[in-house]
């Protein structure tokens, strides 16, 4: 398979350093000649300098024998006429465009993405995908991560586990029988001091771990109490930000909780207008600088129980949210993009970190493993992912028990879903042909769980 990459900043180098170490030959264009040169030593990946819109530019990077073509640099325009050019010249089977501007994202303007027009197979909307992220997170408040997976019938949770009511702390997995939480859940990863693994029965939960869970909604609540979690979903929320992200925040908080008390910090006067304008009696606009404690306290962060903070800066997201929390804001939900932000945020008492890069990361991802992956969440881009897939006749998956298979070291079935029942597997469980199977896969395996359910790289 042949994959050329527009843009070679964070995301496009990363999908390109996942798509490389697995296998599949990658060129990556940028107009700066430093990111092209960075991607071209760093990885095992081709970096090419030029414009990736131009014919003869994707032309040199092999476009003609391309399957697939992901346009991720910071220009929309760039990235959708790179997919136009991609297929009315040199017919690559399948097109990926990362678009931000959300006048491009209407529904009333969808017939321009149509294979007769601007043909793009899959649009990456990174602030509408963050928004739905967060809007996740704060129904499950105790979580700082959850993802819904089997057409809602599975969720994926991220919970930490530094309550002094975490029941799990100290606890082997195989005590869960004698705990009556089997088989209510599966916990199929745990970051340690910075680092994932993939838990076996032996393993024991302790206190400060961050554990990512696998449960039927229903036992959600369950399950977030066993680990000593017993928060309220917010019904006052203070926005830090009102750009895309903020927008599109606020719009789907007012649309699922009427009745929401919602407050939107925006530094920039005429975009707080703007904002003022397009939410109407949804949400009060505050202009000022969110840094200053006079307008947190305008906001009454004080009396809010969730601040959101996601501004364009790092920076900015993570000492508001501190000064929130300081003013008496009990939950932090921060967007940052450095990863190398992340071992010192849970100090700062910031509860739920939300990464753009990672998000829509996945969302390209999942397009590029097998058409049978209806869904994939990377955990850690150094670490592994949670896929769903479906089982295909023949594979090692469907010939026996969990336990008689042998799954390998560093996979995990979190649930199997058949019909519309959802089964919390144990080693006695057997995997149907057809069965969506939700896993926790490393990337040091995935081609081996690949293998597993009978499943092969996307072509076209």
């Amino acid at each position: 398979m042949r994959v050329i990459v527009c843009g070679a900043g964070q995301v496009g180098s990363t999908i390109a350093r996942h798509l490389a170490t697995e296998g599949i030959d990658v060129t990556v264009l940028d107009i700066s000649p430093e990111q092209a040169r960075r991607v071209d030593e760093s990885y095992d990946v081709r970096g090419m300098v030029g414009h990736a819109s131009h014919p003869e530019v994707l032309e040199r990077a092999g476009a003609r024998d391309a399957d697939m073509l992901i346009a991720v640099t910071r220009s929309d325009e760039v990235n959708m006429v790179a997919c136009q050019v991609a297929y009315s010249l040199f017919k690559v089977r399948r097109r990926i465009a990362r678009v931000r501007y959300h006048g491009y994202l209407e529904p009333i303007w969808q017939g321009l993405y149509a294979s007769d027009q601007m043909p793009i197979d899959v649009i990456i909307s990174p602030e509408v995908e963050v928004a739905n992220g967060i809007v996740r997170r704060l129904r499950t408040p105790g979580a700082f991560d959850t993802v819904s997976l089997a057409d809602g019938r599975v969720q994926l949770l991220g919970i930490h586990c530094n309550s002094g009511n975490c029941a799990m702390a100290g606890r082997r997995l195989s005590d869960l029988p004698a705990m009556g939480a089997e088989p209510g859940f599966v916990v199929v990863a745990v970051v340690r001091g910075g680092q994932g693994f993939v838990p076996r029965g032996h393993d024991r939960i302790e206190r400060g771990d961050d554990v990512y869970v696998v449960s039927e909604p229903r036992r959600v609540e369950d399950v977030m109490r066993l680990f000593g979690h017993t928060e309220q979903v917010a019904r006052r929320i203070v926005i830090i930000g009102g750009g895309n992200v903020g927008l599109n925040l606020a719009k789907r908080l007012a649309a699922k909780a009427p009745g929401l008390s919602l407050k939107v910090v925006e530094h920039s006067r005429e975009r707080a207008e703007f904002l003022a304008r397009e939410l109407g009696d949804m949400a009060v606009v505050l202009h000022g600088d969110a840094l200053d404690k006079e307008v947190l306290a305008e906001a009454n962060v004080s009396a809010a129980e969730t601040v959101v903070a996601v501004t364009n800066d790092d920076e900015t997201n993570i000492f508001t949210s501190v000064l929130a929390k300081h003013e008496g804001c009990p939950r932090a939900v921060t967007l940052v993009n450095k990863t190398s932000y992340e071992p010192v945020l849970p100090a700062l008492g910031i509860d739920a970190v939300v990464s753009p890069n990672a998000i829509t990361i996945s969302s390209i991802l999942r397009h590029v493993r097998h058409r049978s992956v209806a869904a994939l969440y990377t955990l850690r881009e150094d670490f592994g992912e949670v896929i769903e897939a479906v089982a295909q006749p023949g594979a090692p998956l469907v010939q026996g028990t969990l336990r008689e298979i042998g799954l390998p070291e560093g996979m995990l079935i979190g649930a199997i879903v058949r019909s519309n029942e959802v089964i919390i597997p144990t080693g006695e469980s057997r995997v149907l042909p057809g069965d969506r199977v939700i896993a926790m896969v490393t990337y040091r395996v995935l081609r081996r769980a690949e293998a597993m359910l009978g499943t092969t790289r996307a072509e076209g």
